[in-house]
């Protein structure tokens, strides 16, 4: 089955990081053919910026998101750049501290940046607290190959942080 995912928030949240860690459990993990994809020229800065995924069971002809159907929004901006004309069949994952506009389509809030600061005293996880819920939300990959992927990816010295924050973002993901 094939899933058009798109991460946005803005630069420095950690949206390109988010999409490179999915991708990599779906293609060396779960099994799955992977494309990712960036936008992140001045919005590096603070601005909106976008990063894709597309995962499918078959080998992946076009490598550009046509038709989303799952959204993970971190900012206001984010939402009104990449998220606000979401299809109403869509799924979008929001971070509930950030993003204060609702779409037309289903929608689940999670408290990333808040739970980041108070539970684990880190901001800079929120990114990693939205990829466990949307894994735990969606199964698009299993939680054992988020898990591998985010263990690959993330700076030496900080694997048990990134896991908790997973873990937080899988427990947070199944509430909702």
């Amino acid at each position: 089955m094939r899933h058009e995912v798109i991460f946005s928030g803005f630069g420095g949240q950690g949206v390109i990081l988010s999409a490179v860690i999915l991708g990599r459990a779906a293609a060396l993990y779960g099994n799955k053919y992977a494309v990712q994809t960036q936008v992140y020229g001045p919005e590096a800065r603070g601005g909106a910026s976008m990063s894709a995924d597309v995962i499918d069971d078959e080998p992946i002809l076009y490598p550009k998101v046509s038709i989303p159907d799952i959204y993970v929004i971190m900012s206001q901006q984010g939402f009104e750049k990449y998220g606000a004309d979401a299809p109403d069949d869509a799924l979008m994952l929001v971070d509930a501290e950030l993003v204060h506009s609702r779409p037309g389509c289903t929608c689940i809030e999670i408290p990333a940046t808040t739970e980041a600061k108070d539970t684990l005293g880190r901001v800079i996880v929120a990114n990693i607290i939205m990829l466990g819920a949307l894994v735990s939300a969606t199964n698009i990959v299993s939680e054992d190959a988020i898990e591998r992927a985010v263990l690959d990816s993330v700076p030496k010295g900080t694997e048990d942080l990134n896991l908790k924050a997973l873990h937080l973002g899988f427990e947070l993901g199944r509430q909702k």
